[in-house]
C-alpha cells in the first residue's frame, strides 16, 4: 500500500504525474539552490574555492540521492510492540534499528546529509519565508520517511521516482547554488 493511498488514483492521471514530477524536482532544485547560497553567505571564505566546494557537495549530495532511494523504497519495518530494551546494549542496538544505522557506512552517510541539512538550517543566514520552505519540505520528507518505516504502509513506485527526483533536485540544486561567488552587498546609506 502507498504512504499516501488516496493519491493513487489521482496519479493515474497522466496530468498529474506530470505535475508531481516536475514540482517534486523544482521544489529539489529549489531547496538546494537556497541551502548552496546560504552555506557561501554563512561561511564566505569558502568563496576562495568556490568551484571545489561546489563539486564536493555536489558529489556528498549525490551520494546521499542514490544511497537513500533504496532506503525509502524499502525500509526496514520496527514494530515497537514488539521490542524490549532491557540492557544498555540493548538499548543502543535499539537506537542503531530506529535511526536506521545498523546497515552501514554508507547508510550512516546518508543520514549524516540529512542531518547536516537540519544543521544548515540552523546554522546558516537563511530567514523568513525561504527558510520556512526548506524546513517544511525537509520535515514532511523525514514524517514520509517515519511512516514508512513504523507503519505498513511501503512506498509505492511512483513515489519513489517523487523521492529520488527530489532528491537529485537537492542536489542539482546545490550544484547550482554554490557555482558562483556571492556578490558583495552594496550598502545604503539613509
Amino acid at each position: 500500500m502507498a504512504l499516501i493511498p488516496f493519491l493513487v488514483d489521482i496519479f493515474q492521471d497522466p496530468i498529474f504525474s506530470l505535475i508531481a514530477v516536475i514540482g517534486a524536482f523544482g521544489i529539489g532544485i529549489f531547496q538546494g539552490w537556497i541551502l548552496g547560497r546560504a552555506i557561501l553567505q554563512r561561511f564566505p571564505r569558502l568563496q576562495n574555492h568556490v568551484k571545489t566546494v561546489s563539486i564536493s557537495l555536489f558529489i556528498l549530495f549525490l551520494a546521499n540521492a542514490i544511497l537513500s532511494v533504496p532506503r525509502f523504497a524499502s525500509p526496514e519495518k520496527i514494530d515497537l510492540a514488539n521490542i524490549s530494551a532491557g540492557s544498555s546494549g540493548e538499548f543502543v542496538s535499539l537506537l542503531f534499528l530506529i535511526f536506521g544505522m545498523n546497515t552501514g557506512f554508507l547508510t550512516v552517510l546518508a543520514i549524516s546529509v540529512t542531518v547536516m541539512t537540519f544543521v544548515l538550517l540552523k546554522f546558516t543566514q537563511i530567514h523568513g519565508i525561504a527558510k520556512g520552505f526548506v524546513f517544511f519540505f525537509t520535515a514532511l520528507l523525514l514524517i514520509f520517511t517515519a511512516m514508512s518505516r513504523f507503519t505498513d504502509l511501503t512506498p509505492s513506485t511512483f513515489e519513489v521516482l517523487l523521492y529520488f527526483l527530489y532528491q537529485l533536485g537537492i542536489t542539482i540544486g546545490i550544484l547550482l547554488g554554490t557555482f558562483r561567488k556571492l556578490k558583495p552587498q552594496k550598502l545604503e546609506l539613509k
